[in-house]
């Protein structure tokens, strides 16, 4: 036993003698590449994850402001998204209220138009015309003693310069309008006469 000893321990330091240097290499090797999949895992569980919203998703995140006055339940402002319709400003305000003119509203509210930002809408109550909203001094939903475009009869809208029953009409099949540009924008009457009449017409 005692006589293999000095062999066998021999064998062992010549054997690392000629291969040192790959075995050192093999260990360094081994050790960076568990180092390097530690990094990589603990990395991967601090690191935030990032979302990036495509086009469409950060377009709809955006809102718009509508005023809606008179027969609603709730008046007031609302805040809605980009792509809403007067139905969707309607249904925020609790619907018609029992005193809106709800006559009107079924000829003249087009409830998949879509709302533009500022806009104001008014619905009517009962009974009420331009004649008595002009007469109120603008006391109602801040009615300006002009034409509205959105309540006005064939006959009112008639003594607005350059339009007859033709364009009266018109005015009154495209209704609503939350603003008095879409007067010209939907080419409903000429640039030319909408130049004329724009401070004499409203839509509330």
């Amino acid at each position: 036993m005692n006589q293999n000893l000095p062999k066998e321990e021999f064998s062992w330091n010549q054997i690392w003698e000629k291969n040192k240097v790959p075995i050192s290499l093999g260990l360094v090797g081994m050790i960076l590449i568990g180092i390097g999949v530690f990094s990589v895992l603990l990395l991967g569980q601090k690191q935030p994850e990032i979302e990036i919203l495509p086009a469409e998703e950060v377009a709809e995140k955006a809102t718009l402001f509508v005023d809606l006055e008179g027969g609603v339940e709730r008046p007031g402002i609302y805040e809605l998204p980009t792509d809403s319709r007067v139905n969707d400003v309607l249904v925020r305000a609790g619907g018609l209220s029992a005193t809106a003119d709800r006559e009107w509203a079924a000829k003249n509210l087009n409830l998949a138009q879509k709302l533009i930002d500022g806009a104001k809408i008014y619905i009517p109550l009962v009974g009420e015309t331009t004649k008595d909203i002009e007469q109120s001094g603008g006391a109602v939903a801040g009615v300006t003693k002009k034409i509205n475009i959105n309540t006005a009869s064939a006959s009112e809208l008639d003594t607005l310069w350059g339009i007859g029953e033709v364009r009266a009409e018109a005015i009154i099949d495209n209704r609503p309008y939350q603003s008095v540009e879409e007067l010209k924008s939907k080419k409903i009457i000429p640039s030319n006469v909408y130049e004329r009449i724009k401070d004499e017409i409203t839509v509330y």
